[in-house]
């Protein structure tokens, strides 16, 4: 799928924990439906890796960076961000036509 210039990208995955999945599934569902609900959320999607117990593929889309940026706030808020504060998260975040950055 090619996206205009402007659109910001973001993949990779997180790593729950075996004792916290369990609160991470619950605050994650409504994580997902919020997030497809937000203006410029082009697609975001959070799905078990059927090889790595507990990790989760993250791949999203936003139409740009100010759409990207009010998602990171309304999710820093919110029960999913209580759920998997601290959870190790491996994210590559590119710009098309611009810049890739990598976030931890």
């Amino acid at each position: 799928m090619e996206h205009p210039d402007g659109t910001v990208l973001l993949s990779g995955h997180i790593d729950v924990p075996a004792d916290r999945l369990a609160a991470v599934e619950v605050a994650l569902a409504e994580h997902v439906r919020l997030t497809r609900a937000e203006a410029g959320c082009i697609f975001f999607n959070v799905d078990p890796d059927p090889a790595v117990a507990g990790r989760f593929s993250v791949s999203e889309a936003f139409v740009h960076q100010a759409a990207f940026d009010h998602h990171q706030q309304r999710a820093g808020g919110s029960p999913w961000a209580a759920a998997s504060q601290g959870i190790p998260r491996r994210y590559e975040i590119r710009t098309v036509g611009g810049a890739e950055r990598d976030r931890h």
